[in-house]
């Protein structure tokens, strides 16, 4: 099998290969060419090579805090430590120093989720073989409780930038554990909406930005075209942030980007498009188009699904064009592409 819920595993790679640039790189290239059973197998085989070229770099290090004692000074004296020590008679100082140590939170994260996949039963037997290689690397490594991590907390800097895409690739590793019946056991589920989702959103900007920076390709915020002075209220509204905004000249269009199992929803067993996120993007045009010109324009993108039906709709509301289209990612990459070159003409 060569997907992973309905999407191509190997296409999961060319999405990912956008979204971190990491990927392009040379070390990486091999992947794309090699057929994936299961999602699973394409993480670990990514892991498998960052982690390698990370070792050759040598694991990032970072100041840790210690505390031990010592027959020497070293670092700054704690004095109530050294004072209890004395009066257990023990003729040493308890010292506090930062040591360089590559037991720090991103090492710990990726021994972690080597240890993952290492006993995950979805993992190939050669490649679990490979990722055990690596785990030797480790052994002065903590692991990490999967709760206590914040992934939101890490900070790169230009000597860490590689760890970017490596923690990212953790994240999804991670974030798709459930816990299985047996206490302290986790087990991999398959790629989630949620995941698909982020990814197909950053596949997508990253795309545009890759091929077409002269449209300027970025997420905006956008402002509630409405008379401040007749309301208090301002800075309660919700923040309206658009997945895509991209520029042509004086007109502008807005994607927004959504992965589900099923593009259409089902009322009254008549399937409909998603009516909130339709409101939601009328709300963004409409509220960017602050003089109704009509040259902001809307698109609505779906992944598109195995559903008989999927949504396809070109329309003006007002002066405004909008529409609602598919995304087949079931496709060879340079099918995709042509796709995306298509939906950004308006």
């Amino acid at each position: 099998m060569n997907k992973d819920g309905t999407i191509w595993i190997r296409n999961v790679y060319y999405m990912l290969s956008y979204a971190f640039e990491e990927l392009k790189k040379n070390n990486y290239e091999y992947i794309a060419r090699e057929e994936f059973e299961r999602i699973q197998d394409l993480f670990a085989e990514i892991l498998y090579k960052g982690v390698s070229a990370q070792l050759k770099r040598g694991l990032h290090r970072e100041y840790v805090s210690k505390a031990e004692d010592l027959s020497m000074l070293k670092g700054r004296l704690d004095i109530k430590g050294t004072i209890n020590n004395r009066m257990r008679c023990r003729n040493v100082l308890r010292c506090e120093y930062d040591d360089l140590s590559e037991n720090n939170l991103f090492n710990q994260v990726l021994k972690t989720s080597l240890s993952l996949l290492c006993h995950e039963r979805s993992v190939s037997p050669v490649r679990k073989a490979k990722l055990k290689q690596l785990m030797s690397f480790f052994s002065e490594i903590d692991g990490i409780d999967l709760r206590n991590i914040r992934w939101n907390g890490f900070v790169y800097q230009r000597n860490n930038q590689a760890y970017r895409m490596l923690m990212n690739v953790c994240y999804f590793i991670i974030d798709g554990m459930l816990m299985t019946t047996e206490a302290g056991k986790y087990h991999m589920a398959t790629f989630s909406d949620e995941h698909m989702c982020r990814l197909f959103e950053r596949f997508v900007l990253e795309y545009y930005r890759v091929h077409h920076r002269e449209l300027s390709p970025n997420p905006d915020r956008i402002a509630w075209n409405i008379c401040t002075e007749e309301t208090t209220m301002i800075d309660f509204l919700p923040a309206m942030r658009s997945d895509i905004v991209l520029h042509r000249g004086d007109r502008t269009l807005v994607i927004d980007t959504k992965y589900y199992s099923h593009a259409m929803q089902r009322r009254f067993d008549k399937p409909t498009i998603h009516s909130a996120n339709l409101y939601q993007l009328f709300t963004y045009v409409k509220n960017l188009d602050v003089e109704n010109t009509g040259k902001v324009s809307g698109l609505l993108l779906y992944a598109k699904t195995d559903e008989d039906i999927t949504p396809d709709l070109t329309a003006l509301f007002g002066k405004n064009r909008m529409r609602v289209k598919t995304l087949d990612l079931n496709q060879k990459f340079s099918s995709i592409a042509r796709q995306l070159e298509d939906l950004h003409e308006w």
